[in-house]
């Protein structure tokens, strides 16, 4: 069976790209990174995707007269690797309304924290702020709403006691780097469906959650 291929878009040093490529580099993982697409030159990213051979391409956002110009620009550069999935990991910037409707049920993205809790950014600083116990990540798919699609999957953690921005945005961060490969996997197996605004996962492995917890 042909593994499924990913399209990536970053912005900066794609640390949960790093992820995905190093799940994709294992025996038997159903997916391969077929692309990066930055939309800045300096992403410390391409230099990491470009070591080990995948193709990347920079589309620099300024010059575009709006941003479904830009948008269709990437797009077709992901339909030239013939991309079956787009994963945002650390792209900062906004989608026209186009581009989430063109691949509708084929982005995802991933959020630091437990949607529909803290949209955003500055999310970590939101849940301290906020005083709550547990925060975490969120995998859901992309809609023209910002941060609002389906959630797919989400990952826990605790809130602790003496925590900053820093703290635990790290302790965030390793369980993003868990939970996105693992569905990306169940997506290339077919897992995964959205039916009535809602994802659904149909036979998830023995000993697999929808909410991870992670210890301190």
């Amino acid at each position: 069976m042909a593994k499924l291929k990913v399209g990536i878009l970053i912005s900066g040093r794609g640390s949960n790209m790093a992820a995905l490529i190093r799940a994709a580099q294992t025996t038997g993982y159903p997916a391969e990174i077929a692309c990066v697409v930055s939309n800045r030159e300096d992403a410390a990213g391409l230099d990491a995707a470009r070591k080990i051979g995948i193709p990347t391409e920079v589309i620099s956002h300024r010059g575009y007269p709006d941003r479904e110009t830009f948008d269709r620009d990437v797009s077709a550069a992901f339909e030239k690797h013939d991309v079956g999935l787009v994963a945002l990991a650390g792209f900062m910037r906004i989608q026209s309304a186009w581009f989430p409707e063109h691949w509708a049920g084929r982005q995802i993205n991933i959020h630091p924290s437990l949607l529909p809790a803290f949209p955003g950014l500055h999310v970590q600083q939101q849940a301290l702020d906020a005083g709550v116990r547990v925060s975490g990540c969120t995998v859901h798919f992309v809609t023209p709403d910002l941060d609002a699609g389906p959630i797919i999957a989400q990952a826990a953690v605790p809130v602790l006691a003496g925590d900053t921005e820093e703290t635990l945005s790290a302790r965030i961060l390793r369980q993003e780097h868990l939970l996105y490969p693992l569905v990306v996997r169940w997506f290339a197996e077919g897992r995964i469906a959205i039916a009535d605004g809602r994802a659904s996962i149909r036979d998830i492995p023995p000993g697999a959650s929808l909410l991870f917890s992670a210890e301190p």
